[in-house]
Order: structure tokens, then sequence, then C-alpha cells
């Protein structure tokens, strides 16, 4: 299969979080960091924003190709060229000196970041299916979910201590080591003769393939407004925990533990969970928690001015509701069409990046105002993740009344 070490399933599960970890440490490190770029690039608010907004439209774009070109030239390779690509970007945004070039490397960070994170689940799916597959997805969840943790903690104590500037520099150390372990231990997934041409005509015919199914963006749509719910809560950070709750800079991690907690947890839950009831039980348990904080958030902030562990709190059960639903609910979409599933894995993690540019760069500017906006906008997520959940489950049982689907074995 490859040169790389053999590697248990912890092992794999521990490197393909790091990878996944690559998205959250190049948002979550530098938010705390803005007021300091703003004023050692002299740039305005908004300008600084937009290197947010550039990231994630960069990020979402270049995640339709990373799948594509892992089913074409393999999974290995496609990671560790885009790893050495987001070094460069790293130490790039490290050394500018004016707002645009900071824009321009981290459109290059956005374009290079997702490839662990979209090629790592096609890999699971190669090697493992059902509820094997289930257990490895959210144990890759629970290791990543540290990262989110740490980022905005970490991010703040450099800029107390030191510039913004190091956080990138830390990027690309972190990057640097991850190429190597990659090189050493990452196993190819995807043999020869399984691999797709990467023709423009065969591109063309399998992505409209996929876009044009409902079901992929019902249930991708799921996904993506379940996320969108908790990254309208990063991409507002700063106002959230300066302005509303009054913190300072090294104390971003009063959102972000109690976030990552829920995330770490339900994962776990997930994990235990697998094939011991269907995939459509586990998700509705999800949505109950999802619906239910989001609603108390809102009637919360409603009645009462912000308060910081009430404040907070919701956010824990909303991302433990968010795990339960997301492991069960992805496989489901890549197996969708599973000779193409690098393909589906680019094109479900453009849908939850691109809705997130929005949040970042539309909404969270429009609601971060108020906390009581922010809990609106995150409910208003919940309900529509789950209507199309139900709206994709409805349509699932038409199809299958007249011919079983092949992804109807994963629950």
């Amino acid at each position: 299969m490859s040169s790389a070490t053999k590697i248990s399933n912890a092992g794999l599960a521990t490197l393909l979080a790091a990878l996944a970890m690559l998205g959250p440490f190049s948002i979550d490190t530098y938010l705390p960091a803005f007021p300091n770029i703003q004023q050692t690039l002299h740039a305005s608010a908004l300008e600084v924003q937009q290197t947010l907004t550039a990231y994630m439209l960069s990020f979402a774009v270049m995640t339709l190709w990373h799948g594509a070109l892992s089913d074409a030239f393999g999974r290995r390779n496609v990671i560790l060229v885009a790893l050495a690509v987001f070094a460069v970007a790293s130490f790039g945004c490290a050394s500018v000196h004016s707002i645009h070039y900071l824009w321009g490397f981290r459109i290059l960070q956005g374009v290079s970041a997702g490839a662990g994170m979209v090629v790592g689940r096609a890999i699971i799916r190669d090697l493992y299916a059902g509820a094997p597959a289930e257990r490895l997805l959210s144990l890759v969840t629970m290791i990543f979910s540290i990262a989110p943790a740490i980022a905005p903690i970490l991010g703040g104590w450099v800029v107390s201590f030191s510039s913004w500037r190091a956080i990138f520099l830390l990027l690309f150390g972190y990057t640097v080591i991850l190429w190597w372990a990659c090189y050493k231990h990452l196993p190819e997934s995807l043999p020869m003769d399984k691999r797709q041409p990467f023709s423009a005509e065969f591109l063309w015919v399998s992505y409209k393939k996929v876009f044009k199914s409902p079901l992929f963006h019902l249930k991708a749509g799921t996904i993506a407004f379940n996320f969108a719910g908790l990254f309208l809560y990063v991409s507002a950070a700063p106002a959230f925990i300066t302005q509303h709750l009054h913190l300072g800079p090294d104390q971003f991690g009063w959102q972000f533990v109690p976030s990552v907690g829920g995330i770490f947890l339900g994962a776990l839950a997930a994990n235990r969970l697998a094939g011991k009831m269907t995939v459509w039980k586990q998700v509705s348990i999800g949505f109950c928690f999802l619906i239910g904080a989001s609603l108390f958030n809102v009637v919360f902030h409603y009645f009462s001015p912000p308060i910081l562990l009430w404040s907070v709190t919701p956010l824990f059960f909303y991302t433990f509701g968010m795990s339960l639903v997301a492991p069960g609910a992805t496989l489901l979409v890549l197996d969708l069409f599973p000779n193409i599933r690098g393909i589906v894995a680019s094109c479900q993690s453009a849908t939850v990046t691109m809705l997130g540019a929005v949040i970042a760069g539309m909404v969270a500017p429009a609601l971060d105002h108020s906390v009581l906006t922010l809990a609106l906008g995150q409910f208003a997520c919940a309900v529509i993740g789950a209507t199309m959940w139900y709206t994709g489950r409805a349509y699932w049982r038409a199809m299958t009344a007249q011919k079983q689907n092949a992804w109807e074995t994963v629950e």
C-alpha cells in the first residue's frame, strides 16, 4: 500500500485528528490577537475580520478538490503536498507587514488546511465500514476536540507575552512535525487499481452526480447547519468574550472549554453507542440536545443580561448534541457514492466551510452586538439542521419503498 510503517487504530486516529486540527488551530489561535494585528498592521477592525473570511472562502473552495485529487493521486500524496504548502503559508503570515499580504497568505493557508480533514474521512471509510468506521470517526473527533479548547487559550498567552507573529511561527513548527509524522506513518488506503481518472469529463460527471442528489444536500446540510450554530459563536468570540462578558484576551477558554467539552463527551457517547442503536435514533437524541440547549439560550438571554456561567453552559449541551449527530450523518453522506468517496467528502466539507464563511463574514458581524441575537442565530441553525435531517429521512423512506439503497445498511 505505501512505504509508511504499520500503525495501530489509535495511532491512525491520533494522526488523522492532528491533521484535522490544522483547521481550528488556523482560526482559534489568532482570534485573541485581532486587536494586536489591527494595531501592528494599521488596519481597521473589518479588515482584520476579513482575514478570517478570506481563509474560510479559500478553504471552502479548495475542499471541493482535495477529495478529487486524492481519488486520482492517492490519499497520502495529497496530504503531504498540502502540509508543505501550509507550512510555507504559515511562515508567510508571520512575516507580513501589511494587511493585504496577510489576506494573501491566509488564502494560501485556507487552500491547504482542509486536506487532512477531507482526505482523513475518506481514509477511514476506505479502511472500515459500519460500526467500526463510526467508532474510529468518533475517536478522531474526541482527539481533535482538544484543538478548539487549547487554541484560543494558547493564542491569548502568546499575545500576552509576545507578538501575534509568534502564533503563525508555532503553526509553522507544528506543520513541519506533522509532515514528518505523516511521511513516516500515514498509510496509503487507496490502491492504484481503485483510483479514478483526473479528467475534466470524469470530474464534471462526478460533481454533477453529487450536487444533483437531494439526499446529499439534505444530509450534508444537516451537518453544515449544526456546525454553523457553533461557528457563529466562534466567529463572534472577540465580541462575546471581551464586550459582552467583559473578559480579557487570555480568558477565551471560558467560551471554548465548555464547547470542546461537549464535543469530546458527545463523541465519546457516539463511540460507545455505535452498533448498539440505529443512526436514526442516535441522531434524534442529538437533536434533542441541540434544540433544547439553543432554545434555553434564547429564553435565558431574553429575560437576563449575559452572566458568565449561564451564558456559556448552553454551548456545552449544544456541542454534545452536535457530536452525537455528526458521525452517523457523515457516514451516510460518504456512502451515497462509494466509488468516489473522496469527491463526496470534499463536497460535504465544502458545504460546511462555505456556510461557515457566510457565518463569519456576514452573520456574526450582524448578530454579535447582542448575546440574545447570537442565541437566536444558533437556535435558527439548529432548527434548520433538524428540518433538513427529518426531510431527508422522509425522502429516503420514499426511495427505499421502491428500491433498496446501499447506504441503508449503515443504520
